[in-house]
């Protein structure tokens, strides 16, 4: 018995040895056949490829769940944390609030008490008129728009023109559809101001660049970058109070502003009577430049 088994297996020996050799062989002859198949656009392919995806996307889905749900886990907490950081500044933003409004509310109570213990009139709301930049009459010399309103929209020569930012500007010739705004930056543009908290009071000078400067102002006056600069509304050109910028640069000869207002991308402005008498031969030379077209 013990003979015949040993005789099996040697003679399945060769066999399996002639296996093990050609089994690389083998392999490689079919993933060339399959490649070659694929390639070759065959439609029986096609459905087997198919088929075999379709047979495994339901595991291939169920293997990505957990995948997923990791990923998912982990975006949920780095959302919840980003979340929790920005509440927290957020309630110490709202804490500022409070105190800035509470200030407000007192100084609110203050003004108004100065105002009545000096007789003062209140403050007049002004009129206002939105208009549509229709042409820019920008060059050399000349820093100025033509708007669409005119006498006919309760125009009048010397209203000021704001965006939403701040002054920009002021009507210098109405007619009966258009007006002429002149920007502040104009080389013919004069405006009283005040400068920073000490309501130092200066003239604003504009020379066609987009930075206007400071003369005349007030002796001993100390001006730091940074201050802000509003119409003091004296000459009657201006109601006071209207933000015009800051400083931005400082040396011994000049003292630059920065206006609030973006001078490339002036779309519409807001023509405002505040029913102020206005002295158009302090705020603008008599050199001005062409009127209306």
């Amino acid at each position: 018995m013990n003979k015949r088994i040993g005789a099996i297996s040697h003679m399945t020996t060769p066999v399996q040895a002639w296996l093990q050799g050609s089994a690389y062989a083998v392999l490689l002859v079919v993933a060339v056949t399959l490649i070659i198949l694929a390639k070759t656009d065959n439609v029986v392919v096609e459905r087997v490829r198919t088929a075999v995806v379709d047979s495994v996307a339901p595991l291939m889905e169920v293997a990505n769940r957990p995948v997923v749900v990791i990923s998912d886990t982990i975006e949920t907490a780095q959302n919840y944390v980003a979340l929790k950081s920005e509440n927290e500044e957020l309630r110490r933003q709202n804490e500022a609030l409070r105190g800035w409004q509470i200030t407000a509310a007192k100084l609110q109570g203050e003004n108004a008490s100065l105002r009545g213990m000096l007789s003062l009139s209140p403050e007049v709301n002004p009129s206002i008129t939105t208009a549509r930049v229709i042409a820019d009459q920008g060059g050399a010399f000349v820093r100025s728009v033509i708007v669409n309103a005119g006498s006919l929209d309760g125009i009048t020569k010397g209203q000021s023109a704001s965006t939403g930012f701040g002054l920009a500007g002021r009507v210098t010739e109405v007619g009966r559809h258009s007006s002429r705004v002149v920007f502040l930056t104009d080389i013919s543009s004069r405006i009283p101001v005040f400068v920073g908290s000490d309501r130092s009071r200066a003239i604003m000078v504009g020379d066609n660049s987009p930075s206007p400067s400071l003369l005349y102002l007030d002796q001993d006056t100390t001006v730091k970058l940074g201050d802000t600069v509003y119409t003091s509304g004296q000459g009657g050109g201006f109601a006071p109070g209207l933000p015009v910028g800051i400083v931005h640069s400082l040396s011994e000869t000049s003292i630059k502003i920065r206006p609030y207002t973006d001078w490339g991308d002036i779309e519409f402005l807001r023509l405002e009577d505040y029913a102020v008498k206005q002295k158009l031969d302090v705020l603008y030379s008599d050199s001005e430049a062409e009127g209306l077209q």
